[in-house]
């Protein structure tokens, strides 16, 4: 195999590759760089990466180990020590982490070599890659167009095969919706599956981590290295870990698999081709053995809505730490402690995170609380209840990632309600607790005539359900060949 096609393998066959000899986590890690080099001038995924370091990592990585010399890119809001953590924002330029999260010490444990940082939506609010401090991330299938968002760098360098897989963060949707948009694999846990220290926080209760990979085994082998309780999370759950890769292994059919339909997901609104591609991928699964039943999620319409109040709420009290006294920008000669908190948040902070601390602050304020935040609260607890009605007849829920394809950079920067129903059909997973996984399932060739776009299909399952869903997705996936398609040669 010539250096130039390693870029294109996948987890498993650059671990077999390693095995047999036929090159080593230098010769992979080399050709990786040259195809950034060649690469991501266009695309824009990473921020910063330190060759040297990989390099020596990679001379001495231990083939043994489950994950042995795979770099691995990370999302700028996950911390690696001695890396910078600038979650795309200029408050916090300059800023290194002095340690790693846990999620990446894990896999550092497993062989892995955490490189790179990743472009995203400053602060992981967007849903475009467009809010970056650093410039936007172009979509490898199409550079005129968007790589969805937050985790628009993660997917956009899996897609564009500079990276042969990444980490995103994933509050609404922020790792499934770019891979759907990227033609990529994103997979979502339960809430609480994977820690979130050294995540830096947007929505406590409702980020995760989660792997943008190539295939549905490359995020099982992500996943069976990150899962598992950790001390310095008291959110994540003593659950045992499964042995996620071995349950592909046996995957043969959906035989026995009861899919749900919810008639909620198919509403005016949805771009015909998606439908098209979703339906079509339903039937595909009917085909394997699946049985399709239709299912009701009634508080659906109200699901965005809640979204955006917990998340901003919760948002805005997190990002209340940034103010430029113990890390980050510090304004330059302020008049007193006031000014300089309020002008280096104006000067750091960019246009979507102030309107989204806005907007947490106004529904957390005095006499807007119980009209607002408590409101959304409950009926968070009936979408809840809609879903665990719903898992009691089927095995998982299956629907569009999205609502469309990618659009155009620009095309929804003026009008934020636009780019927030992006998030549409991702958000409730995120306030059920529940996991989710995005998987290629067509492209639109009529949207951007002469190129190709992806559409993914959703796969939705309760909390700490994840065997399930990669199961019901490894065997949809290796019946089609959506995910073999290159975007870029």
């Amino acid at each position: 195999m010539s250096p130039a096609e390693l870029p294109f393998l996948g987890i498993a066959e650059l671990r077999a590759g390693f095995r047999r000899g036929d090159f080593t986590p230098l010769d992979a890690l080399n050709a990786l760089l040259a195809r950034i080099d060649r690469v991501d001038r266009e695309i824009h995924a990473y921020l910063s990466f330190d060759a040297a370091a990989a390099r020596k990592a990679a001379q001495a990585a231990d083939l043994a180990l489950p994950l042995g010399g795979v770099p691995i890119g990370l999302k700028d809001v996950i911390s690696a020590a001695g890396q910078p953590c600038g979650c795309a924002s200029r408050i916090l330029s300059g800023y290194v982490a002095p340690y790693d999260a846990t999620a990446v010490a894990r896999l550092r444990a497993a062989g892995a070599i955490p490189f790179g940082r990743l472009n995203m939506d400053e602060f992981a609010m967007g849903s475009s890659t467009e809010n970056s401090s650093r410039g936007p991330t172009r979509n490898p299938w199409d550079p005129t167009r968007v790589p969805g968002g937050s985790s628009g760098g993660s997917a956009a360098a899996v897609a564009a095969h500079t990276a042969f897989a990444s980490l995103g963060s994933d509050t609404g949707g922020s790792v499934r919706q770019p891979a759907a948009l990227c033609g990529c694999v994103g997979f979502k846990p339960s809430y609480g599956r994977v820690s979130r220290y050294g995540l830096v926080a947007y929505g406590s209760s409702l980020d995760q981590i989660g792997p943008v990979t190539k295939s549905v085994a490359d995020a099982a082998a992500l996943l069976q290295a990150m899962a598992g309780a950790d001390p310095h999370d008291s959110s994540t759950l003593p659950a045992p870990v499964p042995d996620y890769l071995g349950a592909l292994a046996s995957a043969r059919d959906l035989r026995g698999v009861r899919l749900g339909l919810p008639k909620e997901y198919f509403v005016a609104g949805i771009a015909p081709a998606v439908e098209q591609a979703v339906r079509r991928a339903v039937g595909h699964c009917e085909q394997l053995g699946a049985e399709i039943v239709e299912v009701s999620l009634p508080h659906t319409p109200q699901a965005l809505a809640v979204y955006y109040i917990i998340a901003t709420a919760e948002a805005s009290a997190n990002l209340a730490r940034f103010d430029g006294v113990r890390y980050g920008r510090r304004t330059e000669k302020p008049d007193g402690l006031r000014d300089q908190y309020e002008r280096s948040r104006a000067e750091g902070f960019g246009p979507e995170v102030k309107r989204r601390i806005i907007l947490g602050s106004y529904v957390l304020s005095s006499g807007y609380y119980d009209a607002y935040y408590l409101r959304a609260q409950k009926v968070r607890t009936l979408l809840r209840r809609d879903f665990a009605a719903a898992f009691e007849k089927v095995d998982a829920i299956v629907c569009p990632t999205t609502p469309d394809v990618a659009f155009r950079l620009g095309e929804k920067s003026d009008d934020p309600l636009a780019m927030y129903l992006s998030d549409v059909f991702s958000v409730a997973a995120n306030l059920t607790g529940g996991c989710g996984l995005s998987v290629p399932c067509g492209f639109d060739e009529t949207t951007a005539p002469g190129r190709a776009l992806p559409i993914g299909l959703q796969f939705l399952a309760p909390a700490l359900a994840e065997e399930r869903l990669l199961r019901i997705g490894h065997v949809y996936e290796q019946a089609t060949s959506w995910h073999l398609r290159r975007a870029l040669p």
